[in-house]
């Protein structure tokens, strides 16, 4: 038996990608770290390249991976225990630096318990799976990250018990809710903190009170859920993510630690009675290893941080750096999507231009995303910058007057 036949099938559903505009490019692989010089911010070398590169595509919003105190923390763990659980968490794969995470994450976004995954797209699937029955109807908003999507269609629950508002818009998400079948026991609703690929945010105070006026209606109430990943630690005046920023918090919030706590690993935090449903009912939980103890070490030390006077002072970097990036587009009369998250939008509009613009970039030492079609819709072609707190102000200088000379 070979896989001859199956190969010369994918071979053809891969070329249909390329066709369509749809394929991926190859993987850069990334070399080389060189740490922040003089003016300069940490620069990246590609394998292959001797250019050193500004990363203006990365989700290490606080720029805490190469952090002194998270390398020991890991280190020392590792030492400790080793460089893998050995089991599932169910199977005696359970350490002290996985129960300190959990009690930790759950303190930090004022929660009475949390659970920790693999990756906060696991987080998304397991809480689906763990809350999900025959009477469970599930709203999510129409720009959900993939993940959340995901989530919905492996629920086990048919389409009917689905819906989707427009991005934002409550008086649709009021419309959704107005459609629930009244025999609906539990009604899910789901959203993005911040909208990863426009740095806008969910009004979680706003979506509450739609929730609140319906909750009376169903057996088990209306539930709010928010995936936090690209707020938690990047956000609100402490840092605590789109509930800090909106002063408001959701019944249920997911996030990650690989983003700006710079390590890996994803979370659910809520009631402790929620929290034990996860950990006996989420596929994604009980039949795989756990993280490492170094990731769970690390993360400890990145809340700690983000806690504290140096956590306050990345993040004031990381608000003044945006907005002089932010400032710097305006000043050009370029187009972006408003908001004081770091992930800052360029709307170019057109696909080829689009294009042109990231080679040019890159061709001068700097990493973005470009958006084209028919990855998205024509005329919303975008380039996305991420703005980390290692950014310097002759970074961000150079990055604006690159785009002032870009025809």
């Amino acid at each position: 038996m070979t896989i001859d036949k199956l190969d010369r099938s994918l071979s053809q559903e891969l070329e249909l990608l390329k066709e369509e505009g749809r394929a991926k490019a190859p993987e850069r692989i990334i070399g080389a770290y060189i740490p922040a010089r003089g003016p300069k911010g940490p620069r990246y070398k590609l394998v292959g390249s001797d250019t050193e590169f500004i990363r203006l595509n990365s989700n290490s919003y606080l720029s805490l991976s190469q952090h002194p105190d998270l390398i020991a923390a890991a280190d020392k763990a590792t030492r400790e225990f080793g460089v893998g659980p050995g089991a599932v968490r169910f199977i005696d794969g359970t350490f002290i630096h996985h129960a300190a995470l959990e009690k930790r994450v759950a303190a930090f976004v004022d929660k009475p318990a949390a659970k920790i995954f693999n990756s906060a797209y696991t987080s998304n699937c397991g809480l689906a799976l763990s809350v999900s029955h025959a009477k469970t109807f599930w709203i999510g908003d129409q720009l959900n990250h993939n993940s959340i999507i995901r989530a919905m269609r492996i629920s086990n629950i048919p389409s009917k018990n689905k819906a989707i508002y427009k991005h934002n818009d409550m008086a649709d998400l009021e419309r959704c809710m107005n459609e629930v079948p009244l025999d609906m026991e539990r009604v899910m609703v789901i959203f993005d903190g911040i909208f990863s690929m426009r740095g806008d945010f969910a009004p979680i105070h706003e979506i509450n009170a739609v929730c609140r006026a319906y909750d009376g209606k169903f057996k088990d109430g209306v539930i709010t859920v928010v995936d936090d990943s690209h707020g938690i630690g990047a956000y609100g005046d402490t840092g605590r993510g789109t509930s800090d920023y909106c002063g408001a918090l959701p019944d249920i919030i997911i996030g990650t630690f690989g983003k700006a706590f710079g390590v890996n690993g994803g979370f659910i935090a809520a009631s402790s009675t929620l929290i034990e449903a996860v950990r006996q009912k989420a596929d994604t939980y009980i039949y795989t290893n756990p993280l490492s103890v170094a990731d769970c070490a690390a993360a400890v030390k990145a809340l700690d941080i983000c806690d504290g006077k140096e956590g306050l002072a990345l993040l004031k970097n990381l608000k003044e750096r945006t907005i002089r990036f932010r400032q710097g587009l305006e000043d050009q009369g370029k187009e972006s999507i408003p908001g004081p998250h770091p992930v800052v939008p360029l709307m170019v509009r057109d696909t080829q231009k689009t294009h042109d613009l990231v080679k040019y970039l890159f061709d001068h030492g700097v990493l973005v995303v470009g958006l084209t079609f028919p990855v998205v819709p024509r005329g919303d072609e975008t380039i996305r910058f991420q703005i980390n707190a290692c950014h310097t102000q002759t970074d961000i200088e150079y990055v604006i007057e690159l785009l002032k000379k870009f025809k």
